[in-house]
């Protein structure tokens, strides 16, 4: 069995500098680094990981806990689990996933929570594990997320550069910071710009767009933009265009939000802002496990933004 001081000798190192790239590889330089994994690999090195979880006193498990339905996410969160779980190897943790009839099942070292309600905040207050929102909070709790008010705004610029007349916001009909910052986003961009506008909050389902065009087409003028809270309403709303005979991109213009897969299946494939999910998804684990190491070392709230970049395609001019 190829054993700790095997690593060392083919790396050149010592045993200790071996053991810190196994248990605390942000304090070993990166191309040091990368060098003992080489070897770790050319001798099939496994670290034991129950021993190390048991001196340290550690499951090595982190719960990525997703309270909201998966059913009007997917595949949002696939690219954003890419990311948590990339990152985590790279520690030797392993993540597991778990929904709000889950989270209290089996023990972890910390918590990467999204999708949190309001109703939510009893339990999350009760946790005794360091934890890490993916999406903004106004509880004081560490966060990362993207710049949901410059997304929107410069959706809306866009659309309005393309010389839509009149923009429909659609948004998300829930009562969270995402949705306002993407609201005021909106706002701000028709003020400045003096366009006429609506807004309108919808279930985040295909069809209940759909269904919304439908029931109100005599109120949308040819030359109007409307620019969605998700890609999920953008091509609900391409759809209700397209059924009352509208055309797109012509007459009507659609900018979605996400940019994960779905912007891709639309009949016009959707000009969108694009999330880089996976790059939060590292950057949420990063924050964590820093958290995990070194506990009460910050009393200030951490809050990690990350821009979203606009994606145009086929739904604009």
């Amino acid at each position: 069995m190829v054993t700790l001081n095997d690593v060392a000798e083919r790396a050149n190192v010592s045993k200790m500098t071996v053991s810190r790239a196994i248990n605390h590889p942000e304090q070993v330089r990166d191309e040091l680094r990368t060098s003992i994994m080489q070897v770790m690999q050319e001798l099939h090195y496994q670290p034991n990981a129950a021993a190390r979880a048991l001196v340290s006193r550690s499951t090595r498990v982190i719960k990525l806990t997703i309270f909201e339905d998966m059913d009007t996410t997917e595949p949002y969160y696939m690219m954003l689990l890419a990311g948590i779980s990339n990152e985590l190897n790279r520690h030797q943790y392993a993540l597991q996933l778990a929904t709000s009839n889950s989270y209290q099942v089996g023990e972890c070292d910390g918590y990467i929570l999204t999708g949190i309600r309001q109703k939510d905040y009893a339990w999350v207050e009760q946790l005794q594990q360091p934890v890490v929102f993916f999406g903004r909070n106004q509880q004081g709790y560490d966060y990362v997320d993207t710049d949901n008010y410059q997304a929107l705004y410069e959706s809306t610029r866009y659309a309005i550069s393309r010389g839509y007349e009149h923009l429909v916001f659609v948004g998300i009909d829930v009562d969270e910071p995402f949705e306002y910052d993407r609201e005021t986003g909106f706002r701000d961009a028709v003020t400045e710009s003096g366009v006429s506008a609506q807004l309108v909050k919808l279930a985040n389902h295909c069809h209940v767009a759909t269904d919304y065009v439908q029931q109100h087409w005599a109120e949308f003028p040819k030359n109007t933009a409307f620019v969605c809270a998700s890609d999920r309403l953008g091509i609900g709303i391409e759809d209700g265009i397209t059924l009352n005979g509208g055309k797109v991109p012509d007459d009507y213009g659609v900018i979605g939000f996400d940019g994960v897969l779905l912007n891709q299946i639309a009949s016009k494939r959707l000009t969108t802002m694009q999330q880089p999910l996976e790059v939060m998804g590292r950057a949420a684990a990063k924050l964590l496990l820093s958290n995990i190491q070194h506990p009460h070392e910050r009393q200030d709230q951490e809050k990690i933004i990350i821009k979203s970049r606009l994606s145009t395609a086929e739904s604009t001019r």
